[in-house]
């Protein structure tokens, strides 16, 4: 890819001369195979628990309701232990996290992603080789170890080696690799699903080829100049800054990093430092956004879709066909956000998606309403390919704002000084209200049916006001100058700034030099 230059401009009229390099993408694109076996993790589970050969092994309760017609057309898969087979990786990720900020900023990013890597390793062989549910969860566990490293340090990476203006086109490449990762489960799973006895063992072990290649990517990358100087390596840090942005002249980026570190390094207690009032506009945010992006109801929507892809002739086939096409759906449209995202700006899209998912789930919820029932999910050929078109509305909303942009906003926005432990507590966020999603979705479907999507599509219209009033864009403005042209700007944070030449630092102001803003 030949290299294209640009200058990033800072609020002082110095520019920072960058060009897309080569290694840049490169790295990028390693990093984000991160992406990639997190979304093979999430997309395999749905696929595998639908196998009567898995059924029968770990949960022949849920295969024999499975078979039988008495109970609801809600709650044929309502079991506290299968759930728990889905969401015990997400509740290790959760605790993962808080040990993969300590590593983050200690040992680097790169090494962070290493660890994941391993993590990752392992968790397919205990998944594979399962003979108990015991072995099976183990596996579920390690792979949730792996998800939170390479949660937390996937997005610092590429948001820190990217140049300014396509930092979030690169960051989305994260996401990106998710909704490729789904899509491959789902294909694979449509083709173990018909290999007995042992298919879905197959679908849990090509897990491990994503895990390889996020580990030999953490092995080849060189980790960012921000965690170079942050770790004190400033020679190897502006060697790296040199190489990545394609120039010599890297003078003035250098040293707001370094003035950045400088302050950071002052921080003894950087989750404490996360509460204090100059960070509370960032943590707010970061954390609203992860609970937000659960409450959108992609889960709802993904799990519904087989009973509605049924009735259009998709028989035996019909959640496997349905993972699929609700799969490709959703890595065509990130694609959109990876695009979009640098040049119409993060507002836009949320808001825009706000719009959509709003009147997708609406509308499904009361054709479902009115045309299914307990026992009879007869809708129709014309609604049936309403709704289907709703869920692909969905789906590809979700997937160009809520999904991509809940990864990118927080990664982008928090200073040197906290963006590990912000980091940190973003993941945690995320992975404990995925944990509670995933924990509880088949009850809550049981019990509200139809009526559930009016309950996500009342969370939407709540986040969608909140972005309309609360959120700033972050479109373009260097990672090291949001304080300045983004949080003193904003008609609400900016009462949460401190003076322009001060920092708190462990309940102490401390003076940048020359009032450079970190």
């Amino acid at each position: 890819m030949p290299a294209g230059g640009f200058s990033v401009s800072a609020p002082s009229g110095v520019e920072f001369e960058a060009k897309i390099t080569p290694i840049v993408i490169i790295s990028c694109i390693m990093a984000a195979t991160g992406g990639l076996m997190f979304g093979y993790d999430v997309g395999i589970s749905g696929g595998v628990t639908s196998m009567d050969d898995f059924l029968g092994k770990f949960f022949p309760a849920v295969l024999r309701k499975k078979h039988e017609d008495k109970d609801s057309n809600y709650c044929k898969y309502d079991n506290q232990g299968l759930q728990l087979f889905t969401s015990s990786l997400y509740l290790a990720g959760l605790t993962a996290t808080f040990f993969a900020s300590y590593t983050t900023r200690r040992l680097g990013r790169r090494l962070t992603m290493l660890i994941a890597g391993v993590f990752f390793l392992v968790g397919v062989v205990f998944n594979g080789a399962a003979q108990n549910l015991a072995m099976l969860i183990v596996g579920r566990i390690l792979l949730g170890c792996g998800v939170g490293f390479a949660n937390q340090a996937v997005p610092l990476f590429l948001s820190e080696i990217a140049p300014t203006r396509i930092r979030g086109g690169l960051n989305i490449l994260f996401q990106l690799n998710v909704t490729i990762g789904i899509l491959f489960a789902n294909l694979v799973n449509y083709g173990t699903d018909k290999i007995h006895p042992w298919g879905w063992r197959l679908s849990l072990s090509l897990a491990g080829i994503p895990a390889v290649l996020l580990t030999l990517g953490a092995l080849f990358v060189t980790d960012t100049p921000n965690s170079l100087i942050e770790r004190g390596r400033l020679d190897e840090g502006k060697a790296v800054l040199k190489k990545i942005r394609g120039t010599d002249n890297v003078e003035p980026e250098f040293n707001e990093i370094v003035e950045a570190s400088r302050i950071a390094q002052e921080v003894k207690h950087p989750f404490r430092n996360l509460l204090q009032r100059r960070n509370r506009p960032q943590l707010v945010i970061a954390v609203l956004l992860q609970i937000f992006q659960q409450f959108t109801g992609i889960n709802a929507i993904m799990f519904y879709a087989p009973v509605l892809f049924n009735t259009l002739g998709f028989k035996s086939d019909a959640s496997l066909y349905s993972a699929v096409i609700t799969g490709a759906v959703n890595v065509l449209s990130t694609l959109v956000s990876v695009y979009s995202v640098d040049r119409v700006g993060r507002r836009m899209l949320l808001l825009e998606a706000g719009v959509q998912m709003f009147l997708s789930q609406v509308a499904i919820a009361v054709v479902l309403g009115i045309k299914v029932t307990d026992h009879s999910d007869n809708l129709g050929h014309g609604w049936a390919i309403m709704v289907v078109v709703m869920v692909c509305t969905f789906v590809s909303s979700f997937a160009w704002s809520w999904g991509p942009l809940g990864w990118l906003i927080p990664s982008e926005t928090f200073p040197l000084e906290t963006r590990s432990a912000g980091q940190s507590v973003t993941v945690c966020v995320n992975l404990l209200f995925t944990f509670v999603i995933a924990q509880a979705f088949l009850s809550m479907l049981c019990h509200l049916k139809y009526a559930i999507f009016v309950f996500f599509s009342a969370w939407v219209l709540v986040m969608s006001v909140f972005v309309l009033f609360f959120l700033p864009e972050t479109k373009n403005v260097p990672i090291e100058e949001m304080t300045e042209r983004v949080w003193k700007q904003h008609w609400f944070w900016k009462r949460y700034m401190d003076d322009d030449n001060h920092h708190i630092v462990n309940g102490k102001k401390i003076t940048a030099n020359n009032g450079a803003s970190v």
